[in-house]
């Protein structure tokens, strides 16, 4: 069984920063990708930023060189830093692993950016 939790969400002006935290019950070496997607209401699910085991990392478009994608093995978490954060950022985000194929979320957690 694995359990990914986040945390760190809440609500920030435009161009703050939050950073997301998504802790794994089992170690972060078992996961061959682990990263981060968002839903905003109305909207399809879209992936934020992923790592691969190997470090390999992937940007959505829209927030490549504003988010950083990060993990700890020593702590089994990911870590999500997000910096110059805009209205159209605002949105559940959810933790993604996959561990021998087989693909786990978090709850996710809400990041609302709003003046």
């Amino acid at each position: 069984q694995v359990q990914l939790v986040e945390s760190g969400g809440g609500l920030v002006q435009p161009g703050g920063s939050l950073t997301l935290s998504c802790a794994a019950s089992r170690n972060t070496f078992s996961f061959s990708t682990m990263g981060w997607y968002r839903q905003a209401p109305g909207k399809q699910r879209e992936l934020v930023a992923i790592m691969t085991s190997r470090g390999t990392t992937t940007y959505a478009d829209s927030v490549k060189g504003r988010f950083t994608i990060s993990r700890d093995n020593g702590k089994n978490t990911v870590y999500l830093q997000m910096n110059s954060l805009k209205p159209e950022d605002t949105a559940v985000y959810k933790c993604y692993a996959v561990r021998q194929t087989a693909p786990y979320w978090g709850q996710g957690t809400q990041v609302t950016v709003s003046s």
